[in-house]
C-alpha cells in the first residue's frame, strides 16, 4: 500500500470545498491509503474553515491548519510539509472536483520506486459552444497533448515527502517542484486516467488575470531553478495546436482568437515579471474560475 496525505489549498472556498471534501472522503481506493485530508486555509474570511471543522468532527482524517493571513501558495505548501509525514504528498485545487478514483489513479505509480512525481488530468466543465468555454478546453486538450510526451503538472499532482520546502515566492507550485524531483534522479509521470475536474475563465478579464500571472510564474521557475516547464515552447503548443485540426468554424475562428489571447496574456506576465517587477505569488483571484458546476455535461 502507498500511504498518502491528501492536501487543499484554500483561500475563500466556501462554495467548492464541502464537495470537495465529501469527494475526498468517499474515494475508491485499492493500492492506496488516504492518511490524513488536510485543509490549509489561507487568511480566509468566509465560511472556509467552519465548514472543514464540520467534516474534522465526521471523519477523523480531516484536518484544519489555518493561516491568518494569506501569504500566496508557496507559503501555504511549505506550511503544509512541516507539519505532515506522509510518505506521498497530494496536492489539489480547492475549487476543483475528483472523480471516484481519482486518488487511487494519482498515486498507485509511486509504487514504483522511480516515480517522484505524477500529475493528473484537469478536464473543464465550461460549456464548449461558447467562446470562454471553447478556450478552456481547447488549452486543456493541449496540455493533454503534451503532457502526454513529456509531464507538464497542472491542477492536481502528487510527490515523494522528500524536500522541506518550494521557493516561498513561486507562483507555480507544480512547477517548482518539478525541478526538485528531477534532481533527485527520479521521474515524472502523467496519469491521464486521473482526472479532475475545474472550471476555465468565463471573461477575457479573468483569463488575463489568470494566464499571465502563470506565465510569469514559469519565467520565475525557469530564471531561479534553471527550469523550463513543457509548455513554455510556443513552437511546441502550435504543432500541437495544428494536430486539434477538425472541419469545425470553431477551430477556425476561435482556435486563432484563443492563440492571440494567450500571446497577449504572455507578453504581459513577461512585462510584469521583467520590467514591473511584479511578484506573482499573491494576485488577485480570477472570480469566474470558481463557478464549477457538479457534473460536465460534455465528454473529454
Amino acid at each position: 500500500m502507498v500511504h498518502c496525505c491528501v492536501a487543499l489549498m484554500a483561500y475563500n472556498e466556501e462554495g467548492n470545498i464541502g464537495r470537495l471534501l465529501e469527494a475526498l472522503c468517499a474515494q475508491r481506493l485499492n493500492k492506496v491509503t488516504i492518511d490524513e485530508i488536510v485543509v490549509v486555509a489561507s487568511g480566509c474570511t468566509d465560511r472556509t474553515e467552519e465548514i472543514v471543522r464540520q467534516f474534522c468532527a465526521r471523519d477523523a482524517r480531516v484536518r484544519l491548519l489555518s493561516q491568518g493571513q494569506r501569504e500566496g501558495k508557496a507559503s501555504a505548501v511549505n506550511y503544509l510539509l512541516r507539519h505532515i509525514s506522509s510518505e506521498v504528498v497530494v496536492l489539489q485545487s480547492a475549487d476543483t472536483l475528483p472523480t471516484e478514483d481519482t486518488i487511487e489513479h494519482l498515486v498507485a505509480p509511486f509504487e514504483d520506486a522511480e516515480v517522484g512525481m505524477t500529475g493528473g488530468r484537469p478536464v473543464p466543465t465550461n460549456d464548449p459552444h461558447t467562446f470562454m468555454g471553447y478556450v478552456a478546453h481547447l488549452l486543456w486538450r493541449l496540455h493533454h497533448r503534451i503532457s502526454l510526451r513529456r509531464p507538464k503538472m497542472g491542477e492536481l499532482i502528487a510527490f515523494r515527502n522528500i524536500f522541506r520546502q518550494i521557493p516561498y515566492d513561486s507562483a507555480v507550485d507544480e512547477a517548482s517542484i518539478e525541478p526538485l524531483i528531477l534532481g533527485q534522479g527520479l521521474k515524472l509521470r502523467y496519469v491521464p486516467e486521473a482526472i479532475v475536474y475545474n472550471h476555465g475563465p468565463e471573461t477575457i478579464t479573468d483569463f488575463f488575470k489568470q494566464r499571465r500571472r502563470i506565465y510569469a510564474g514559469h519565467l520565475y521557475v525557469k530564471d531561479t531553478l534553471g527550469y523550463k516547464v513543457a509548455t513554455m515552447s510556443g513552437l511546441r503548443i502550435l504543432v500541437f495546436f495544428l494536430q486539434e485540426w477538425e472541419w469545425n468554424w470553431r477551430y477556425f475562428l476561435w482556435g486563432p482568437a484563443a492563440i492571440v489571447l494567450e500571446v497577449c496574456a504572455r507578453l504581459r506576465g513577461a512585462y510584469d515579471y521583467k520590467v514591473w517587477k511584479r511578484k506573482p505569488f499573491i494576485w488577485a483571484v480570477a472570480e469566474t474560475t470558481k463557478e464549477l458546476t457538479e457534473v460536465p455535461q460534455h465528454s473529454l
